[in-house]
């Protein structure tokens, strides 16, 4: 049996874990379902965000939604954390989209995991494995653009990226999203 292992980042601030909560209802019509291979959404980013005001993670993102509902792209998160690198790289699989509020949750596969720290070498951190990430696009505003860091097998209650990307989970006041410090997030639909 899988267990679940979160990092102690800070006291009270865990890493990779979100609690258990009751999925907001998802949004009508931000799947999209319809004929065609053409993407009809799109999320890209690429830069830095301040993970609970202490840990700087880099991170890549290039997602795509065609309008027959699959998804593709890579993505990618770093940082270096008690002198331990931890490094995902990732497929996209699935992606989801509010653009009223510029949300996407974005849920794929582990390709490489290139991490040195222990909490992040167990058996639901290997390639293959899914994993989940939300961001915010802020527009024009002077608002950050926000990105979580990455959710693993039990996260919150959630066992795969699919159900990741369905349930499209956000808490209120943007909760666990952490700022973009350098670069940026651009969601189009």
């Amino acid at each position: 049996m899988r267990q679940v292992l979160c990092l102690l980042l800070v006291p009270a601030v865990l890493l990779g874990c979100e609690s258990a909560m009751q999925p907001e209802a998802p949004v009508e019509g931000l799947r999209i379902q319809a004929n065609g291979g053409k993407a009809v959404a799109s999320v890209k980013g690429d830069g830095h965000y301040l993970l609970s005001g202490a840990l700087d993670i880099k991170f890549q993102l290039n997602a795509r939604v065609r309008a027959d509902g699959s998804a593709s792209g890579k993505f990618g998160q770093s940082l270096i954390f008690g002198g331990q690198l931890i490094k995902f790289q990732g497929t996209v699989t699935c992606a989801s989209f509010d653009p009223v509020n510029g949300r996407a949750w974005i849920g794929g596969v582990v390709k490489n995991n290139k991490s040195e720290h222990p909490g992040f070498t167990t058996d639901i951190h290997e390639p293959g494995d899914d994993v989940w990430f939300r961001v915010l696009d802020t527009g024009d505003s002077a608002e950050p653009d926000r990105s979580t860091f990455l959710g693993f097998e039990g996260a919150g209650g959630i066992i795969t990226s699919e159900e990741y990307c369905e349930a499209q989970i956000w808490p209120d006041d943007n909760a666990r999203t952490h700022p973009v410090t350098e670069g940026s997030i651009k969601a189009r639909t």
